[in-house]
């Protein structure tokens, strides 16, 4: 079967990717360029993946999405919500609300699914899990089968979704990472543009934990370091 795979560089996609692999042949990477604040790096981070996994790369700018949010992932002037692991759950709704981008994913999917007809595409592989899914519903379940059901319609090949993580807590992602030897000490997870991991952002807060609760911490840090 063949898919095109969205690989933003960071944990989810990545572990994705690699997961695709095992069964499909994955003829692009789609990284998507909003104007967001580590746009930068999570192009650099995807670039660097994709040739370590064989997978051919594009940059796809879309400089119009940024000029309709004003959240905070976009808006350098705006600072970013900084939860502890412990208020992950109890901010969810406000720290999205701050990093909300329109009709992110459902942009990022039907432009996905232009590209996978053009290249015969059965499949778009994407890097959705219930941990985000829970505050961000375009990382749902429920966003997962709506939009294979509008596919459906919108492409005479009825290219459709896949994601391994979608019922994942973010400990049970790296862990499956790890176990399928995904390259994750070359992701950017942060919503900053470096030079290094702020560790204090929410997507840093989540891999944080999610590293702290598999004993992975330390493993993590070597393997970025080599």
């Amino acid at each position: 079967m063949n898919a095109i795979a969205l690989l933003s560089g960071g944990l989810d996609s990545t572990v994705n990717l690699k997961r695709a692999l095992e069964e499909s042949n994955v003829l692009l990477a789609l990284t998507f360029d909003y104007g967001q604040r580590a746009a930068e790096r999570e192009v650099e981070a995807a670039r660097a993946i994709a040739e370590a996994l064989g997978v051919p790369h594009r940059v796809v700018e879309l400089p119009w999405l940024a000029q309709v949010t004003t959240t905070a992932l976009v808006d350098r002037e705006q600072a970013l919500p900084e939860p502890s692991e412990g208020e992950l759950s109890s901010r969810g709704a406000e720290t999205a609300e701050a990093v909300w981008v329109p009709n992110r994913n459902g942009v990022f999917v039907n432009i996905a699914a232009a590209y996978a007809e053009s290249l015969s595409c059965e499949e778009i592989v994407v890097g959705f899990n219930a941990e985000e899914g829970a505050t961000f519903p375009d990382n749902s379940r429920e966003f997962f089968h709506a939009a294979n059901a509008a596919l459906a319609l919108s492409t005479l090949r009825r290219v459709r979704l896949q994601c391994y993580t979608l019922d994942m807590m973010k400990s049970e992602l790296l862990a499956f990472g790890r176990r399928i030897d995904a390259p994750l000490g070359l992701i950017w997870p942060c919503y900053e543009n470096g030079p290094e991991i702020c560790w204090r952002c929410e997507s840093c807060a989540r891999l944080r934990r999610a590293l702290v609760e598999t004993d992975s911490l330390e493993w993590f840090t070597s393997q970025r370091r080599t």
